[in-house]
């Protein structure tokens, strides 16, 4: 592969190698790629020496062939072990040991907050945890107008267009997209895809489309004020609230794929919404676009609410809006309706908002081109207009056929195949903590192959971390195993190596208690917030062990059909077992789900061995009349090769 952009970036920090001796900086030891079995420690570097000598590992790193082609074809997602990244939160560290971040650059040029150029050094370190692919959150501009945090959600996006500036070092004098340029780069270099999540139904309230567009955008009265939860004034603006009996034929019509004349919201409802000001009447006030019709009233761009149910409670967010993907003057107003489960009088040809469309359907292109991104993880894609997603796949693959879009959808269905995904979140995450579920899945797994390949893990940057439930870091460790050897997606939120157990949100899975114990001005997705890199109770060896395990049986394991798993029933509830097996291979998965209790049990097996070894302790068991005798810790793991 021809080095471009990252040489350039190496030179540029050689050059600037006498002033980096002037800087104190810190840097978590793992970084270095320091053996787990020192104590972990801030180590303080030469800036500009750590990132060359990261560089030069990376450029001098050399792919067999067989990495050279691991990930190759249509659908490479199936072959993928996945590290979700949050730039701006994963790589934060108190470089300069303050005792706390800077949102600012530092009077040294180098930000406490995560960089592309911290990243790229990560690569190695995210490389040993058996990873091929990195899963990026937004990485570009983030709106102002309604903020939430001191830093802002990435999934507020100013201009889909435009990199984050607070994701490049200004100690380089780089622009962001050549640093971001180096990060792909790089992990083409190691063999790793990169992946990139995107929103393309919302936009940030201030978004830098409105002035030019506004016909892209939904417009209320000025003096209409939000919807506090709770409340059931129509005259404020949020969720629209429906009557009883319309609620009823709502959904009776969406469980039925009926959208024809779908009950619309009430008058009062609709009456909030205005049509949109000229470009030429719209100005920036205090951060806000403020429009003014002809007839003087002034108008502003609403929040977004949440789009299903259609009774959702909760009230606007306030830094993001809907775009107005299509434009009808008897459905200028939001609700389930005009932003997902769209009208049919509504979704025709005719009523496309087309430049728009053209807009969106460029984003994807524009990363392939000028970044050579492999993929995209695509927010809510579910709810875009059919003819728009395939339009956009259609672009996408025509620059590079084995383009992947992954999907944020919880439920798996042929449908989703059918609209040409990849991968999907699936549902582990919700499941795997509740045993009986999951053993529900195990049988879903022996009879039937799923219509998409699933991501394998036990949290996300929406739902509680996993070393944060019951059972601490053993239940991390118990979780990671099970997913390896399942026909799965494994899937690593960064942190979840580390036993980080603070959250990054409270979107998913968690209780009103927990949520009121969490101060939203801690969550990192919209603050300044670093991993605990320095806690000595993570499991980045057992990752890696793991990993070693499963590359030994890849081919068995990546086998997507419900022939390779069979469940080995147990009289012990909280034990599960199951089988992945081919004519010639025969791996024995063995759990405790009890993060409490210790089991002594008596497993039959078909196998004629006298004796099996358990992969992970290499602990040998003998059999007595097939039956192996276990004794399993809470949330103990065993991994038996039996053929």
């Amino acid at each position: 592969m021809k080095s471009q952009i990252l040489r350039t970036i190496r030179d540029n920090l050689q050059s600037k190698m006498d002033h980096g001796e002037k800087i104190s900086y810190f840097i978590p030891s793992l970084w270095l790629g320091t053996s787990l079995k020192e104590p972990l420690r801030r180590v303080k570097v030469n800036p500009c020496q750590f990132f060359v000598q990261k560089i030069d590992e990376i450029l001098n790193f050399s792919l067999s062939s067989n990495e050279a082609d691991y990930l190759k074809g249509e659908e490479w997602s199936r072959k993928a072990v996945v590290y979700n990244l949050f730039a701006r939160h994963t790589t934060a560290f108190d470089h300069s040991q303050k005792g706390h971040l800077e949102s600012a650059r530092s009077a040294t040029g180098f930000r406490d907050t995560g960089t592309f150029l911290k990243t790229i050094a990560l690569l190695p370190y995210i490389k040993s945890l058996g990873v091929n692919t990195l899963h990026l959150l937004p990485i570009t501009t983030i709106g102002e107008d309604g903020r939430k945090g001191n830093l802002g959600s990435p999934y507020a996006i100013r201009n889909p267009f435009k990199l984050d500036e607070n994701l490049s070092e200004p100690f380089l004098g780089m622009r962001v997209e050549d640093e971001f340029c180096g990060l792909v780069e790089a992990a083409h270099h190691l063999g790793m895809k990169v992946v990139v999540e995107f929103v393309f139904r919302t936009a940030s309230k201030d978004s830098d489309w409105v002035k030019e567009h506004p016909g892209w955008f939904y417009w209320i009265k000025e003096f209409v004020e939000d919807r506090p939860q709770g409340s059931m004034d129509e005259s404020k603006y949020g969720s629209p609230i429906f009557k009883q009996e319309d609620l009823i034929q709502i959904l009776e019509k969406v469980n039925n794929g009926n959208l024809n004349q779908s009950p619309p919201p009430s008058l009062i409802h609709r009456g909030l919404f205005t049509n949109p000001p000229s470009s030429e009447r719209i100005v920036k006030e205090n951060g806000k676009w403020i429009g003014e019709l002809e007839d003087g009233s002034r108008v502003k761009i609403p929040g977004a609410f949440a789009d299903w149910p259609p009774d959702d409670p909760q009230p606007p967010w306030g830094d993001v809006t809907y775009l107005k993907l299509f434009s009808h003057p008897d459905f200028n107003y939001i609700a389930y309706n005009t932003i997902r489960m769209y009208d049919s009088d509504l979704a025709q040809k005719p009523n496309r908002n087309s430049s728009l469309w053209d807009n969106i359907i460029q984003i994807i292109p524009y990363y392939q081109k000028e970044f050579k991104i492999d993929g995209v993880m695509i927010d809510m894609g579910h709810a875009l207009p059919y003819s728009l997603l395939k339009k956009m796949k259609e672009q996408a693959r025509q620059i590079d056929p084995d383009f992947v879009f992954w999907e944020e959808n919880f439920h798996l269905s042929y449908e989703s195949k059918k609209q040409g995904y990849n991968a999907a979140i699936g549902y582990i995450w919700a499941d795997q903590r509740h045993p009986y579920k999951l053993k529900d899945l195990f049988y879903r797994f022996e009879r039937e192959t799923f219509p998409l390949p699933f991501f394998g893990t036990a949290e996300s940057h929406n739902t509680p971390r996993s070393s944060a439930r019951a059972g601490g870091i053993g239940y991390s460790r118990y979780s990671w195993a099970i997913n390896n050897f399942l026909p799965v997606i494994p899937f690593i939120h960064s942190g979840f190596e580390l036993g980080e157990e603070r959250p990054v949100n409270t979107g998913l899975d968690f209780t009103k208690e927990e949520i009121e114990k969490i101060s939203s001005e801690t969550l990192p997705l919209f603050n300044l917030a670093e991993l605990n890199w320095l806690n000595p109770n993570q499991l980045c060896e057992w990752i890696k062990k793991i990993a070693e395990i499963r590359k030994k049986y890849e081919d068995l394991i990546l086998d997507y059909h419900h022939q390779t798993l069979r469940v080995i029933p147990c009289d012990v509830w909280d034990i599960f077992a199951f089988e992945r097996k081919s004519s010639d291979r025969d791996v024995l998965i063995v759990a405790n789900s009890n993060m409490e209790r210790d089991f002594f049990i008596h497993l039959r097996l078909h196998t004629n061995r006298k004796d099996v070894k358990d992969l992970i302790s290499e602990d040998t068991f003998v059999l007595a009349d097939h039956s192996i005798p276990l004794h399993l810790k809470p949330g103990e793991v065993k991994i038996f090769r039996l053929k």
